[in-house]
């Protein structure tokens, strides 16, 4: 039995980052980031294969169809992330059945841990809602007045909030559904977990490491490469 599958959006630009090449495709330590995300999940022993989306005419992809001996299926993504995940949800292999598990991990998060992979597969398995990994906040939080030179408004509660991070898992027909009612309400997730509280259903929060890091700016990649450098 298909114990899950990992999906990786990787169509973005990666415009907030700038630069001639989309951040997914920048190296540390000889790889590009989508593959330090993309090995950490095709090693572990959950995982059965992947599905990676692509922007249309990427020039970049390496054309892997297997890596450490799991498939890896590349698609066309769309103009968003929901977009594109769900074109992977469409992409997998017809084995895959609905009630199948699937790990969405942003491409440009490279230092995954296998303990964080394995606390969310059994999260999922337990909880029909899905689960996803993230963390307390722990600064304290300020809301600014809007200003152009901001001033702060109030300083806003942080108990029970947390950071969402990824992978995020969940029943192939969950969200599939979720992602489509997104899409026909006009609405653009900003992440997987979001689309399915639209259902009202209510994932699993799992407490995950914190140095699962999303490279977004230039000094998020001097820190990821300090991080993949320490192992």
């Amino acid at each position: 039995m298909s114990e899950a599958w990992a999906l990786l959006p990787a169509a973005g630009s990666g415009s907030r980052f700038g630069g001639p090449v989309p951040k997914q495709y920048l190296e540390i330590e000889g790889r590009p980031l989508f593959a330090h995300a993309l090995d950490t999940l095709l090693i572990h022993r959950r995982i059965d294969g992947a599905v990676v989306a692509l922007a249309e005419g990427d020039t970049l992809w390496p054309g892997w169809a297997q890596r450490h001996g799991k498939p890896v299926i590349a698609c066309t993504g769309g103009a968003s992330r929901a977009a594109s995940v769900r074109a992977a949800l469409d992409a997998l292999p017809a084995h895959v059945g609905d009630d199948a598990l699937v790990l969405v991990h942003d491409a440009a998060r490279p230092h995954l841990h296998a303990i964080d992979i394995d606390r969310l597969v059994n999260a999922a398995r337990d909880c029909d809602d899905g689960a996803l990994l993230g963390a307390p906040v722990r600064d304290t939080l300020k809301r600014s007045d809007g200003g152009t030179q901001p001033r702060v408004a109030s300083t806003e509660p942080r108990a029970a909030l947390w950071r969402a991070f990824t992978p995020q898992a969940f029943r192939v027909a969950l969200l599939r559904e979720a992602l489509d009612a997104a899409a026909r309400d006009g609405v653009e997730p900003t992440d997987d977990a979001m689309a399915v509280e639209r259902l009202g259903r209510r994932p699993r929060l799992v407490e995950g490491r914190e140095d699962n890091l999303k490279v977004t700016t230039p000094a998020d990649l001097t820190i990821a490469q300090v991080l993949l450098a320490r192992g």
